[in-house]
Formats: C-alpha cells, sequence, structure tokens
C-alpha cells in the first residue's frame, strides 16, 4: 500500500466538475449488483506504471451473501467509488472474511507492508493541513504521477501479527494511516461485521492535522502481495455509509 493508494483519482475532480454535489452525503453504490456482477460504479485502479499484477476482483455470493472475492498473488489493487467533495456519513459498514492468509505481511515495515483485506477512504483534507516536509513530498509525488493524490487515506485492514486496533503510518507515506481490526487471531472461513465511526478513527489518525473531518474523494476496497510476494484470499460484503 505505497503513496499511489488511490491512483488515478484526478477522474474524481472531473466528476466534481460535472456535477457533483458539495457537500452531499455519500453513499457508493453496492459492490455486487442484483445480476451477480461487480456493481455499477466501482472501478479497479493500480499504482501509475504499476508493474506487479493487478489483484483479482470478482463478484458472486458466499454463504448467502453477495460479495467481492479479493484474491492477491503478488499484486496490487483497489476497487474504487469516486465521492468527490461529498460528506462521509456517520458511520461505515461491511461484512468481510478471511480464506486464506498472507503469513509475511508487517504493516510496519516496507517488506512486509501488504494487506488481505482492507477498507479505505480518501479525503480530500487541504494541502495547507499537511506537516511542511510531506506536503511537499506529496506536491512532488503529485507532480511525477500526474494524479491528484489524496493528502489523506485512512484504511481499516485485516493484519496479520499486529495487535487489534494498532494505529500504524504506512512506511511509505504516512499521508495513509491503517487501523487494523483482525488479525491472525480471528477465524478463517467466517464472516466478521465492522462498523465504524468515521470521525472517531479520523481525529485519532489525523486529528493532529485537522479535528474536522474533510470531504472525500472515493471509497476503496482492496488487497495487496507486491511487497511480500505472498498471497491472500478474502471477500467484503454489503460495504455502506449509515447514520
Amino acid at each position: 500500500m505505497r503513496t499511489a493508494l488511490a491512483a488515478p483519482l484526478a477522474a474524481a475532480l472531473v466528476a466534481a466538475l460535472l456535477g457533483a454535489t458539495p457537500g452531499a452525503l455519500a453513499q457508493p453504490g453496492p459492490l455486487v449488483s442484483a445480476d451477480g456482477v461487480l456493481g455499477a460504479g466501482w472501478r479497479e485502479a493500480g499504482l501509475p506504471q504499476q508493474r506487479p499484477p493487478m489483484t483479482r476482483f470478482i463478484a458472486g455470493t458466499v454463504d448467502g451473501r453477495a460479495a467481492v472475492r479479493v484474491q492477491a498473488e503478488a499484486s496490487y489493487g483497489h476497487l474504487v467509488f469516486d465521492l468527490p467533495g461529498q460528506r462521509a456519513a456517520p458511520r461505515l459498514r461491511w461484512g468481510w472474511r478471511l480464506e486464506h492468509a498472507n503469513g509475511a505481511v508487517d504493516l510496519a515495515s516496507k517488506a512486509g507492508d501488504d494487506a488481505a483485506a482492507k477498507v479505505c477512504l480518501a479525503f480530500d483534507l487541504p494541502l495547507a493541513r499537511v506537516p511542511f516536509i510531506e506536503r511537499q513530498l506529496l506536491r512532488l509525488a503529485r507532480s511525477k504521477t500526474g494524479e491528484n493524490l489524496p493528502a489523506a487515506t485512512l484504511c481499516w485492514v485485516w493484519g496479520h501479527a499486529e495487535p487489534r486496533d494498532a494505529l500504524i503510518a504506512n512506511p511509505y507515506s504516512r499521508r495513509v494511516r491503517v487501523i487494523v481490526l483482525r488479525n491472525r487471531d480471528d477465524a478463517l472461513d467466517r464472516w466478521w461485521d465492522e462498523e465504524r465511526d468515521i470521525a472517531a478513527d479520523w481525529r485519532r489518525a489525523f486529528g493532529d492535522e485537522s479535528a474536522d473531518v474533510p470531504p472525500l474523494l472515493a471509497v476503496l476496497v482492496g488487497a495487496d502481495a507486491d511487497n511480500t510476494g505472498g498471497r491472500s484470499v478474502a471477500h467484503v460484503a454489503g460495504l455502506r455509509f449509515a447514520p
């Protein structure tokens, strides 16, 4: 999970100019449509000039739930739903299950910076709020990639040895921060349902930069195994914002 987490988000700015309502309450479309395919509005996104293969996303049904199979094999990738300029609802809910864990994951190191499953929100944090050195690095990255890379991305991840509820800054960029919800102690092949207080998690992760939750750029679902060269399989279902 690198600096280019939400890499083609320049499209989000275009969408904003074409009619997104600033300040509107966000709600992504369903991950899986009624006819069992990837939901409308979701798109695959990787790194600029990506070399690893893309993580595979396959719509289907698992244990009666419409879900996306997220399969990483030395790969990188996300499903992205653009929500430029919209406000996050108070809570984010989803269910996920892990079928095959990647035992080499170590979220605090570059060599182990992969995740078997992650749900992320990319925020349009004003650049002036970003610490000076990180602001210059972000400007450089935006210039180099030609992408409007998010100034702040918060992810909830299925880690490995990290303790639950650990807050970890991404080793490639502090512009990405993760909260570990599940780890190797959580049973495989069963659903775990999550509900997160977005404002509380935002303030915990980025409250030193802004007490207020900024507008969204996008919501992301993904997994990666490009740093470890490993493999993982997970399923994600029912992703939605809630009051």
